[in-house]
């Protein structure tokens, strides 16, 4: 009921489980204290308030921690046990387009409903006994509250938890008995939280580690495997290293996840799944005989789903000719070795005669759109020019001297250059949770980092061409959008004032200009590839 005393809809309800949710977010940044370790011992307090402690006891977790690819390793692990025949929850972040996208039972997020029922369960008892020397759990904190009280409510056989940031402070690490343990790709990010060491940064994922619980890591630079290997030591943990999958153990399918470094995230996956199934007493035989994965494990490979991670989508503006004209490829890569990763797997799309082959449509309203394009033929589709386009923006307290060159030697070296790059700040704000409606454009945004940005990218492009760098400043002009708003064009890029206004200057170009195909990477941020699903999708 609403405080008017009238029933509310069920959209409104909505919206006020995320304004109170919102109501959490204390910092307008990832790096507060909380990930730090600020009060760590306040969750298991949480957790007697919600009777979920004998409840965690008897869960049988998975839990990952990693740089890169604990999403991918994760929501690997979760497709295969599904396909084994267990229930299955899995908790991830961030999320793209709706929060509930971090909670999935049986390989589907949360419904709104349930959603709601268990938000609100928590929230309510939270509230009831929090005051200010008790205050209510912090935004992540009180997610992962969340996560636990779905996956016992729901009695999912197991839960496969990703680590949010770190891992010996992250909300999840309330978790004392998981069945086992992984370590993704380890590099250099969050330096601000974890160290400016892949020593300190390893230290701080490994304690995740529970005495005498098995982990499997991938493989690790010798820096970070050394510290792994002794804080494993110290717990009496055999740990083991989980080598990059086979690809000829898949029969001749493919991952479903894009990108070779995908095969470094299934192979964690299928260590992390053996161990979970032998030590829970479910083995199931692996031939080895026939060199091949258990038929399980290959469907789950083949069929697991992840938003925003090496996702092609065809923009499905009606102006457009055909749904080819204008294609996004989405990847939330943000550090410098998740950039040439994809990198490489945007060039390898570009060079295989595109997105022929390749869409990987994982939202249903795109699967019609996406055979009509697949049935085109070949010399149709070859009569068209391509243009590549590169849609950026990171956070400020990511390094744009190291993801862009990155980026762009990465794809120079595959022989693909973009034609332009246009940089806008992210739609999406950390200090709101996102809902159903779209955020109105803040006619005040700040577009110093954008200009920096551009900057960056001029000084790289003119370096590339055997020039100089030049002061940006003087090689761009200041033109007006369509708000009024002053940005810069310079001779390779563009800065908007709007993730809007990009796509709308990307549709205008694919409309004018119909022999062209214009392949748009958008990167840099899982926040604003979730800001562009949300807009091309609507």
């Amino acid at each position: 009921m609403a405080q008017d005393g009238s029933v509310e809809s069920a959209a409104a309800r909505y919206e006020s489980a995320l304004d109170a949710l919102s109501s959490l977010i204390t910092k307008r940044s990832r790096a507060d204290k909380s990930n730090k370790g600020d009060r760590f011992d306040l969750l298991f307090d949480y957790l007697k308030i919600l009777e979920l402690e004998e409840a965690i006891s008897e869960m049988k977790i998975i839990h990952v921690a990693g740089t890169k690819g604990k999403g991918s390793t994760c929501t690997f692990a979760e497709s295969i046990l599904r396909n084994c025949g267990f229930r299955t929850g899995l908790f991830t972040s961030p999320h793209l387009i709706d929060v509930r996208e971090r909670f999935r039972l049986d390989g589907v997020e949360i419904c709104e409903e349930k959603f709601l029922e268990y938000f609100w369960w928590c929230y309510d008892r939270l509230k009831e006994k929090t005051n200010e020397d008790f205050p209510m759990p912090t935004y992540f904190r009180f997610l992962a509250l969340l996560a636990f009280k779905i996956f016992a409510a729901e009695q999912v056989d197991v839960a496969i938890l990703e680590v949010g940031l770190g891992g010996r402070f992250d909300s999840t690490n309330v978790v004392q008995t998981p069945i086992v343990c992984g370590i993704s790709s380890l590099g250099y990010d969050h330096m601000e939280i974890l160290g400016n060491t892949l020593g300190e940064i390893a230290g701080e994922k490994a304690g995740i580690f529970k005495r005498g619980i098995p982990a499997f890591t991938a493989p690790q630079p010798d820096e970070a495997m050394h510290v792994l290997e002794e804080k494993a030591s110290k717990l009496n943990v055999h740990l083991q290293v989980a080598h990059p999958l086979d690809a000829s153990l898949l029969n001749g399918l493919k991952l479903s996840l894009e990108g070779e470094h995908q095969y470094l995230n299934a192979g964690l996956a299928v260590a992390l799944c053996s161990a979970w199934l032998q030590r829970t007493g479910h083995p199931i035989t692996n031939s080895n005989q026939t060199g091949s994965l258990p038929e399980q494990f290959i469907k789950g490979l083949t069929t697991a789903s992840l938003q925003g991670r090496a996702q092609i989508v065809c923009d499905q503006f009606t102006g457009i000719e055909s749904p080819g004209d204008l294609v996004f490829y989405l990847d939330g890569a943000h550090s410098p070795e998740s950039m040439e990763a994809c990198a490489r797997w945007f060039s390898l799309c570009i060079k295989e005669g595109n997105q022929q082959a390749n869409f990987n449509y994982q939202a249903q309203d795109y699967t019609e759109s996406s055979n009509e394009v697949a049935q085109q033929q070949p010399d149709e589709r070859s009569k068209k020019d391509t243009a590549q386009i590169l849609l950026f923006n990171c956070m400020s307290v990511r390094d744009p001297h190291l993801l862009l060159p990155c980026l762009m030697r990465t794809c120079a070296s595959h022989g693909v250059c973009f034609k332009k790059a246009l940089f806008v700040p992210n739609m999406s704000v950390y200090h709101k949770v996102g809902s159903h409606t779209l955020p109105t454009t803040d006619p005040q945004v700040d577009l110093s980092w954008q200009f920096t940005l551009q900057r960056v990218w001029e000084n790289l492009m003119q370096g590339d061409k055997g020039g100089e760098a030049i002061s940006t400043d003087q090689a761009c002009e200041e033109v007006k959008d369509d708000t009024g708003m002053s940005v810069r064009s310079c001779n390779n890029s563009s800065v908007f004032s709007s993730l809007p206004l990009a796509i709308k200057w990307l549709r205008d170009a694919a409309q004018k200009d119909r022999f062209v195909r214009f392949q748009v990477l958008v990167t840099g941020s899982l926040h604003l590839v979730g800001d562009v699903l949300r807009l091309i999708k609507k």
